[in-house]
């Protein structure tokens, strides 16, 4: 994670919200899971992200989170945050994806204290009925993966980078976080069905834009939920020659542990913290068919892998 977060009283927050007062801000309340997360900030082409990237709220709604976007030189990059209330202040990010990541890691946190719904930094779709999540540290093809399998006859996406959990007496039910994708510019490189989806899509510094997969793959390719069946957890070891293998539920709970359960914006971590997220992670695997998958292949050869577990199934 390139930002630190630090905890500040509310007091330091009442100040700081003072200090800022005068900002030529631009607010929007967004609806994440049932939440109100309120964003203001003078960057309009953020503010825009923003309200493309999740489903509008109305401004009537008391907001549960407030996130302040400010470019302050006397600061470094890093989050402020005052846990009672739920403000936060980031300082000089240029970046949204970090900002949409931090709205999402603060109302996951609130989310997994009173209402048992639980995060999940991770991709998920419906295919053909299947619920299918792919689970990774950076870099090792989460996303690349997950639009592939978009292409799979009769899929559909939940999320592609976040989503929410709860548990019952079946399998886990995953939900939805955004209504839109925040989605790399080279997408369509990779899988061509997507280079009239890149065209749309206004890119930023960082080669990111929010992009609508409806446009390219209809209205009915993005659903609400699904019940999941199979975790892929992804991993790229050139030191490994076993392309993909089954775990068990204990050995899938080591990895994620040693990765930081592949979500580098939990905001908020302390022994109470880890043990609520250990806790729900044990008995999210201990109902799902758990496979690890070395992507040092290329994407089409990872993609054949995971599709014959999918379809291998009855």
């Amino acid at each position: 994670m390139g930002y630190e977060v630090e905890i500040i009283s509310i007091e330091t927050a009442s100040e700081l919200r003072l200090k800022y007062k005068g900002l030529k801000s631009y607010s929007s309340k967004v609806d994440i899971f049932g939440l109100c997360v309120e964003f203001l900030t003078e960057d309009r082409e953020h503010l825009k992200m923003w309200e493309d990237n999740f489903y509008s709220m109305s401004e009537d709604i008391r907001a549960h989170v407030k996130i302040y976007s400010i470019n302050d030189p006397s600061y470094e990059l890093r989050v402020l945050l005052e846990p009672s209330n739920n403000i936060a202040f980031l300082f000089n990010f240029d970046y949204y994806g970090w900002i949409k990541s931090i709205a999402l890691g603060i109302s996951g946190s609130i989310l997994e204290e009173a209402h048992d719904t639980y995060s999940v930094h991770g991709a998920v779709l419906d295919i053909d009925g299947r619920g299918v999540t792919l689970i990774a540290p950076s870099k090792t093809g989460k996303t690349t993966h997950s639009w592939g399998l978009l292409r799979t006859n009769n899929a559909h996406l939940i999320s592609d980078d976040w989503y929410f959990v709860k548990l019952g007496n079946g399998r886990p039910i995953a939900y939805g976080s955004e209504k839109n994708c925040y989605i790399d510019a080279d997408i369509g490189d990779v899988w061509e069905e997507y280079k009239p989806l890149v065209s749309h899509v206004r890119f930023d510094n960082k080669g990111r834009g929010i992009a609508n997969v409806r446009w390219v793959a209809g209205e009915s390719s993005v659903i609400p939920m699904t019940k999941i069946r199979f975790v892929f957890l992804l991993k790229r070891d050139h030191n490994d020659n076993v392309p993909i293998r089954q775990l068990t539920p204990e050995e899938g709970l080591e990895y994620l542990l040693k990765n930081d359960l592949c979500n580098p914006h939990q905001i908020i971590w302390n022994d109470h913290k880890e043990k609520i997220r250990t806790e729900f992670f044990s008995a999210f695997l201990s109902s799902c068919e758990i496979y690890i998958v070395n992507t040092i292949m290329t994407a089409r050869e990872t993609q054949e892998l995971i599709r014959n577990v999918i379809t291998r199934a009855t």
